[in-house]
């Protein structure tokens, strides 16, 4: 019993700490990954015009190495520890003494408090290793469509795929479930996009909404969609209409809804069953 207890401490020692390692790199996947499809069309559309490819340095997830974004001055490893740079510095830059923004140690405690969460609800499980990942792309998503109003298929469409696979063995649902729930996420929004659009003439979300609804259906299964739809436009709705009142979001700025999504999952994951059961006792 000692035993157990020591490796449960030990476990939530560990997994938080990891959370802040990805944490720090899901900070330069929010980044750079926007940068690199930008670069990635650019190119496309100079060879649809017959144009010769541009000769563009080197520019992925590990090359260049981290910079100041002020001074351009390149990051030491020093500079670069989790959430303990940013606080020995004071949010500062070692070099030029520049401001750093908030955000990067806001992402590396949110990845590490998810990791915890999930630690929390499943326990030494392989639910926790899917959980984990599930969690912070989430949190990569969530980012990425709140700065650029995207859902890149290089996160969304890898996640679908795993759902799938990891419910090969009824990991969350059984796979005819999964495969369902897949089919019927990307529907509901494709058929809701078109209406919406034949009756306004205006796009109300995008491609990358259909495609995580997805993903959620191929981990939950289609008894996810419900409760996550509601959840989402729940949450949506309070969010525009306190950034209304507070007069953040104006008649030329889009919402997107693929944050409200994500969230509206993490809490399926985490109490999936629990949400099941408030909404059919709200319905009965």
């Amino acid at each position: 019993m000692t035993q157990l207890l020591d490796n449960t401490a030990l476990l939530y020692i560990i997994i938080p700490l990891l959370g802040l390692l990805v944490g720090s790199f899901l900070n330069v996947v929010i980044h750079r990954l926007p940068l690199m499809l930008q670069r990635d069309w650019q190119q496309e559309c100079a060879e649809f015009n017959g144009q010769p490819p541009a000769e563009l340095p080197t520019f992925n997830l590990c090359t260049p190495r981290s910079r100041c974004p002020h001074c351009q001055h390149q990051l030491s490893a020093l500079d670069n520890i989790p959430l303990l740079s940013w606080c020995w510095l004071r949010g500062r830059c070692r070099y030029c003494r520049a401001g750093v923004s908030k955000r990067y140690p806001l992402v590396e405690l949110a990845s590490a408090a998810l990791a915890a969460l999930a630690l929390w609800r499943f326990g030494a499980s392989p639910q926790l290793l899917a959980a984990l990942l599930f969690s912070w792309v989430l949190l990569c998503m969530t980012l990425i469509d709140i700065d650029h109003l995207l859902l890149p298929d290089n996160l969304t469409l890898p996640l679908l795929w795993l759902g799938l696979l990891l419910n090969i063995n009824d990991l969350f649902v059984s796979l005819s479930s999964a495969v369902l729930g897949a089919a019927l996420g990307y529907g509901i929004l494709w058929s809701l996009f078109w209406l919406f659009k034949l009756a306004t003439g205006k796009e109300g979300m995008g491609y990358g909404d259909f495609k995580l609804l997805a993903a959620i259906g191929a981990w939950f299964g289609w008894q996810a969609l419900l409760p996550v739809l509601l959840l989402a436009s729940l949450v949506g709705s309070v969010l525009g209409l306190a950034l209304m009142a507070s007069k953040r979001l104006g008649e030329d700025r889009v919402l997107p809804f693929g944050p409200a999504l994500a969230l509206a999952g993490w809490v399926y994951l985490l109490w999936g069953t629990d949400v099941i059961n408030i909404y059919w006792s709200l319905a009965l």
